[in-house]
């Protein structure tokens, strides 16, 4: 696609590998009548000098560790560092919200045990985390991780947790950043089985309650995938209640 000049677009969005795209995310920005923009580094677009100009930064997730040495992975953070300079919201997706805590001063690392599958949530009670995620005490999110941030930024806030990943979204000023993969639709969850990766049978054989088969997977979007989208609407409008005004 041509890339749209940033004072005609409302939302940049981070893509990493062409499998990790917007999802629902796209959807809902496109209901919203937002204009948007998405760059994706393994597609041979190259994500833009600055963010200045747009009022939303979206950060996609991917297979690859927030910690691997490669340059679009440190030009992501320096991007987000200069959002938040802008005071432009950001919102992070698994290795997005890896990449939001490294940039802020957290830490990341892999997890004694993956997740992958649609998975619970402990949701926090303080105020942050119910205007971000509700107020629903729990939540049924789909996961596939290995890695985590392990070690929050300074001044940010945890918002929910689950048995296996302490930290599975935390908010810093406007921003939020998620473990989890709120943006999942069963068209990505099909692509993503199709191609799992070396990693995925030996973790479900040693991770079995943390990780599910793909039959496990496709039962339960039936049951949390409307759950899931509702969510996403509604952490979606938080972030974009942050937006600067255009």
């Amino acid at each position: 696609m041509t890339p749209k000049a940033p004072s005609s677009t409302d939302v940049l969005v981070l893509q990493h590998l062409t499998d990790d795209g917007p999802g629902h995310l796209g959807r809902w920005l496109d209901a919203q009548g937002v204009r948007w923009d998405v760059r994706c580094t393994e597609a041979g677009d190259a994500y833009p000098a600055s963010v200045r100009g747009y009022r939303g930064l979206a950060v996609l997730g991917g297979a690859w560790s927030a910690n691997d040495d490669r340059p679009s992975l440190r030009q992501a953070e320096a991007l987000i560092r200069e959002a938040d300079a802008l005071g432009i919201p950001v919102i992070g997706h698994c290795l997005g919200g890896q990449l939001m805590a490294r940039a802020f001063g957290g830490r990341v690392q892999t997890l004694a045990q993956p997740e992958i599958g649609w998975l619970p949530l402990q949701v926090g009670r303080g105020r942050a985390a119910r205007e971000w995620l509700g107020d629903a005490d729990q939540a049924v999110v789909y996961q596939w991780h290995h890695d985590s941030f392990v070690q929050l930024p300074p001044n940010a806030e945890l918002l929910a947790a689950s048995a296996a990943c302490p930290h599975q979204a935390f908010a810093v000023g406007p921003h939020l950043a998620m473990q989890f993969h709120i943006e999942i639709t069963p068209r990505k969850i099909e692509d993503w089985l199709a191609q799992p990766g070396a990693a995925y049978p030996p973790a479900q054989a040693a991770h079995p309650h943390t990780v599910q088969s793909p039959a496990a997977m496709r039962e339960a979007t039936a049951l949390h995938q409307a759950g899931s989208e509702a969510l996403a609407d509604r952490i979606y409008s938080a972030w974009r209640s942050r937006w600067k005004r255009g």
